[in-house]
């Protein structure tokens, strides 16, 4: 594939979905796509489909058009999942993909095996963002557009601190910001920018954190208890595993929260060697070598010792531990 225009053939309509707990590069993505095509293809009506995502992200243009209906009987020409790892990653909004006239998947996650009827997978890329750009006629990315794909590129580097971040991945930023939006301000809005309830959320998950492995890693869990209490939702956990990351003599930052009794919604971070995408897809999750998650069943400590055997072999074999 050298570009968008390839996938859209004769199609009418298209769908457009990203992944369950949509991040900043998963909702990026999608509205950056969607405003791209309004400009290069006026004639194909455009529909994205995610589940509720961060009010952070809600001043990207055409955020309040998104749907959150996984059942509304459309069938489209075509199908488009960005930043989608595998067809399970789609949650309730499959039956679009399962349904269209053809699919096209369009991922930097290295744990994808090419679900979709075409599939347009770079790992070496920073983000999922960064992937469409090179796909896009560069005169055609308006300022709208821009900002998403900016958005999306700055959350999947941690600001263009992870080790994903490459000399290109600063090229295209740069060229994003040339179009005139404001990149400060989308910056604190949409990665630092905290609301009070979350900042309390953030505080007692540090306050309660367990280091362990030699202080080579940390931990920090919220049981369903936990979460009724301050009535917590996902979208309130953002940037906790990263300030966990950041731990003086971390190399591994473990979070989860209960999702239902004895399950666990794990992520992970590492800071040098512990390739965590390795860990999660053998839980059957997924994700990048510094970033990365899965669901598992049990205790907080069942799902501890699980990992920690895991990550204590990646640990000797790099001889850290």
């Amino acid at each position: 594939m050298e570009n968008i225009m390839e996938i859209l053939g004769e199609a009418k309509n298209a769908a457009i979905l990203g992944h369950v707990r949509p991040d900043g590069d998963c909702v990026g993505s999608c509205l950056g796509l969607k405003s791209y095509l309004e400009a290069a293809a006026p004639g194909l009506k455009v529909q994205v489909y995610l589940e509720e995502f961060s009010e952070a992200f809600r001043f990207l243009k055409g955020a309040g058009e998104v749907s959150h209906d996984p059942a509304d009987g459309n069938v489209y020409d075509l199908c488009i999942a960005l930043d989608v790892s595998d067809r399970e990653r789609l949650g309730a909004f499959a039956g679009y993909f399962d349904h269209a006239g053809r699919t096209v998947c369009i991922d930097h996650h290295v744990t994808n095996a090419g679900f979709a009827r075409i599939s347009h997978v770079r790992p070496e890329r920073s983000a999922t963002s960064e992937v469409l750009y090179t796909l896009m006629d560069e005169a055609l990315i308006g300022r709208d557009t821009a900002e998403c794909l900016y958005m999306g590129i700055v959350h999947d580097t941690g600001v263009f601190k992870h080790s994903n971040t490459t000399g290109e991945t600063m090229e295209i930023a740069g060229k994003l910001m040339g179009k005139g939006i404001p990149f400060s301000e989308i910056i604190d809005r949409t990665f630092y920018e905290k609301t009070y309830h979350q900042n309390q959320l953030l505080g007692r998950a540090l306050m309660e954190s367990v280091m362990f492995m030699d202080g080579l890693c940390i931990f920090s869990a919220f049981r369903q208890k936990t979460m009724e209490f301050y009535q917590a939702s996902p979208k309130d956990f953002d940037g906790i595993i990263d300030q966990l990351r950041v731990t003086r003599g971390v190399e591994c930052a473990i979070f989860l929260y209960e999702t239902a009794p004895q399950e666990y919604k794990v992520s992970m971070r590492s800071n040098r060697v512990v390739d965590v995408s390795k860990i999660a897809a053998y839980f059957g999750g997924g994700g990048h070598v510094r970033a990365a998650g899965c669901t598992m069943a049990g205790s907080v400590y069942d799902v501890l010792n699980n990992l920690s055997r895991h990550i204590e072999a990646q640990l000797k074999e790099a001889g850290a531990l």
